[in-house]
């Protein structure tokens, strides 16, 4: 929820002679990780193997606590909203996403294993992406 009065505003609260006090450090570093995030959302949403959507939902988690007016903006998108809304309100990831992720993880193993990675980094990977995938599969479905 977003707040509403001056004294619950946080690091950006005005100050005392009506004038906004300067960002807070901490602010001032979710901001930078939120457009961060915003930026790896766009790059996924033009590369087929990156993600998009868990980009925006980070970004919403740090701009709701250095600007909530990013953040809105975010959750107000028509085409990632919905999504990001679902994830924050119900834990929802849609079917079509969950078999996009679980597809796109098989294919990066797979491409790794063609280039000739080694065996360990094989291992590796697939030893973070099989109990990702098995988390994302058993989450809420719309």
């Amino acid at each position: 929820m977003l707040r509403d009065t001056a004294d619950e505003r946080g690091p950006e609260a005005a100050a005392p002679d009506g004038e906004a006090a300067p960002p807070h450090p901490r602010a001032r570093l979710l901001r930078i990780a939120g457009w961060i995030c915003v930026g790896l959302g766009a790059i996924g949403a033009v590369l087929p193997l990156m993600p998009t959507t868990i980009f925006l939902i980070l970004a919403v988690a740090c701009f709701m606590r250095a600007d909530p007016e990013l953040a809105r903006r975010l959750l107000e998108h028509p085409r990632y909203g919905p999504s990001i809304r679902a994830w924050r309100e119900r834990g929802i990831v849609s079917r079509k996403a969950k078999i996009a992720a679980v597809v796109a993880m098989a294919a990066g193993l797979a491409l790794s294993w063609a280039l000739g990675a080694p065996t360990m980094v094989l291992a590796g990977t697939a030893a973070i992406l099989i109990p990702v995938a098995t988390w994302l599969v058993l989450r809420p479905e719309d």
